[in-house]
């Protein structure tokens, strides 16, 4: 079912789009965290921390591959608001194009690379094997992730939030499943969770590209639109390499970051992974609003409704402001207990350490939220490159981190890493926002007076 977000109060719509999104991105840090329950409880702490000292190189490419692909979907929502149904189908064919080519060039490209950045990264010798077999297994099965996300931001640009969701639920139950079968019945290893992984994204991907294609009449793109043209080509890569960048250039901090955790040695590295994981768990609803508010700002500027924007902005922070008190709140008092997810209690520095950082994390949620708010709005409205530039503050915020502040202050020092890079990233946003909107409003204003 489509969603017409051009219409009605904002807080209705914004809820009502988010709360599917939010679901489905906690079922995906659900089967994340499982995933690495099991590994951790099952294979032990070198496992463990196997696959934790992949999670920043991870980042960075799967980033990348979802940033693009949201990056398309916004002229396809775009075409939605401005109830131009061709042009639309035009983009959706253009960018299956695209996204096939990103699929194999970047699948080859990690595969082959993968082991030497493992090693510029200063993975620990008694882990690199073991990150090695689980992060190349993964990179093996970028066109999974390219083909889910392809096709879930497709029916997200046309208002569906609620279909991905459901079939993202279906990969959840599966990569469960599959991983204790991989793992405890079949004893393969840091293999076996990669493997479940990639089976059950594609699954996921199958699934709701067969759902889309049977249910929704306005994306059987004919075949004299299946041509590729440079207009398309030029605004979706206009449109989806920059958003790709920005997950990426923000990753960068990530891998720089992590490269210092690992110098700490394989405890600290398991800490990391353990915080990493409950940290995303509580930053999903961050995640839907962002998302939500490119949806809701690509829509509205091809209806030529910039002063929605505005309205839909402010809803999206209190509702940010409200979730980041209550996260502080439950990290506060809960933050060392959910750490026994991964390890027993006789791990007494790796839980010390994880509700030191989750602490640290959760004191600048709010800052948090703004950055997924503005950022996606930006890109909602057509600005991509400047998301590319709040990354690059990221990035520097993390880079200086790991250089400069965990070889002096340790593990701690990674606890601020993040919330230093939000804090950075929102200074550039919030004056690339009132400038973009002052930008757009002149423009409409512009066109109507015409």
């Amino acid at each position: 079912m489509t969603r017409d977000m051009t219409e009605g109060r904002p807080l209705k719509l914004i809820l009502g789009f988010a709360v599917p999104l939010l679901f489905g991105n906690l079922f995906q840090q659900f089967y994340n965290l499982v995933d690495t329950i099991i590994v951790g409880k099952f294979l032990g702490v070198k496992s463990l921390a196997a696959v934790g000292s992949t999670g920043s190189i991870n980042f960075l490419i799967i980033g990348f591959c979802m940033g693009i692909c949201n990056g398309f979907a916004i002229p396809i929502a775009q075409s939605f608001g401005a109830k131009n149904e061709k042009t639309l189908r035009k983009y959706v064919a253009n960018s299956t194009w695209l996204a096939l080519f990103f699929a194999v060039v970047m699948t080859i490209a990690t595969v082959l690379l993968c082991r030497p950045i493992l090693r510029l990264m200063r993975t620990p010798e008694d882990i690199i094997g073991g990150a090695y077999t689980y992060i190349v297994i993964i990179f093996a099965g970028i066109p999974a992730t390219i083909l889910y996300n392809m096709v879930s931001g497709i029916l997200r640009a046309m208002g569906d939030s609620k279909t991905p969701l459901y079939f993202l639920i279906l990969s959840a139950f599966l990569n469960i499943l599959l991983d204790l079968l991989c793992i405890v019945v079949l004893h393969m290893g840091v293999s076996g969770a990669a493997l479940a992984t990639v089976v059950s994204q594609a699954v996921s991907g199958v699934s709701c590209l067969t759902y889309m294609r049977k249910k929704f009449d306005i994306l059987h793109v004919r075949k004299d639109e299946w041509k590729l043209e440079a207009q398309y080509v030029k605004n979706l890569c206009g449109m989806g390499i920059p958003m790709g960048l920005q997950y990426s250039v923000t990753a960068i901090g990530s891998v720089i970051l992590q490269s210092a955790v690992n110098s700490l040695g394989s405890v600290a590295v398991a800490s990391m992974t353990a915080a990493s994981r409950i940290g995303g768990f509580f930053a999903c609803p961050f995640d839907a609003l962002g998302a939500t508010m490119a949806t809701y700002a690509g829509q509205n500027i091809g209806a030529g409704k910039p002063e929605r924007i505005r309205r839909g902005i402010k809803t999206a922070n209190i509702i940010g402001a409200a979730y980041a008190a209550v996260a502080l709140t439950v990290m506060f008092f809960a933050g060392g207990s959910l750490a026994l997810l991964f390890v027993d209690r006789t791990e007494t520095e790796i839980l010390s350490n994880v509700r030191l950082f989750l602490l640290c994390n959760a004191l600048f949620y709010f800052p948090l939220a703004l950055v997924n708010n503005i950022r996606f709005l930006i890109q909602g409205m057509g600005y991509s490159m400047l998301a590319i530039l709040s990354g690059v503050s990221e990035m520097i915020a993390r880079a200086l981190a790991g250089f400069l502040l965990v070889p002096v202050f340790g593990f701690v020092a990674a606890g601020f890493a993040s919330p230093l890079a939000w804090v950075l990233a929102d200074i550039f946003l919030i004056v690339a926002y009132f400038k973009v909107m002052k930008k757009t409003e002149r423009l409409f204003t512009d066109k109507n007076q015409a």
